[in-house]
């Protein structure tokens, strides 16, 4: 199972975060987080210019996903799930593919690419986060959900 992020993770406690969330998920499976470089992108103004960019990052992306990878994007128009249904879908997306791969685009989005690369997408809620502390709410949902179909204690 992977975790593919756009951008490096600098913040000591949310990195700290992450390597917990990791390390937990070891009991179940192996996660590992690959980051890819984020392009700059402070003085966006033109549509095109965000389309360069985008492509950039999602080509970055789908060089690390493998044709038998099923692609989890985390997207805003993707679907909300309650911690159970989500953990259902997770054992569904184990069982037709051992490979699953999560993905988290830049800040502005995913390329046309990654959207039609993608075999689900997921949306985490409709509050907006920062893309470090979304990669630690994905990798704790993760957790959550195999917990969950474990019948471990912990969603609670």
């Amino acid at each position: 199972m992977k975790l593919i992020a756009i951008g490096r993770n600098k913040d000591k406690a949310l990195l700290a975060l992450e390597k917990e969330y990791v390390k937990r998920l070891g009991a179940f499976t192996k996660m590992e987080v690959i980051e890819v470089k984020d392009e700059a992108n402070d003085h966006i103004e033109r549509e095109a210019e965000m389309t360069i960019i985008k492509d950039k990052e999602g080509k970055q992306v789908l060089e690390k996903i493998r044709d038998q990878d099923f692609v989890i994007l985390l997207d805003l128009h993707g679907a909300m799930e309650s911690s159970e249904s989500f953990a259902a879908k997770l054992e569904q997306w184990q069982t037709r593919s051992g490979n699953l791969v999560f993905v988290i685009a830049g800040s502005l989005g995913p390329s046309k690419a990654l959207l039609s690369r993608a075999n689900a997408r997921w949306k985490l809620s409709d509050l907006t986060f920062t893309h470090l502390m979304t990669r630690v709410l994905v990798l704790e949902q993760v957790y959550r959900a195999f917990m969950i179909n474990n019948h471990r204690n912990y969603h609670k």
